[in-house]
């Protein structure tokens, strides 16, 4: 995740004090359940739900990211965090509308 790499939990109000290593473990103890939890949704009779999530999800992301671009502690002002976080966006925006209609 390149979430991990760029120490994203520096960007989150109860992570950011912490010191790195502790804060690395629990940003990546969250994320993995979560993982898991989304993929079992998406092969379960709940995959339609799950869909508008994570779109809402990915959009909001996306958002929140293009507001936080000149944050000090952003470190995802490169080309791959950039083609990684808009498309997603993006997509998720296309395929929100395609779900809609």
């Amino acid at each position: 995740m390149d979430a991990i790499r760029r120490s994203e939990w520096k960007l989150f109000m109860v992570l950011k004090d912490m010191e790195d290593d502790k804060a690395y473990r629990y940003f990546t103890w969250i994320h993995l359940p979560m993982y898991t939890i989304i993929l079992s949704l998406l092969f379960s009779s709940y995959q339609t739900v799950t869909f508008w999530v994570l779109d809402i999800f990915f959009i909001i992301h996306t958002v929140l990211h293009f507001f936080f671009e000149k944050h000090p502690r952003n470190e995802f002002k490169n080309g791959f965090s950039r083609s990684l976080i808009y498309p997603m966006g993006i997509i998720a925006l296309i395929h929100l509308i395609f779900l809609i209609i």
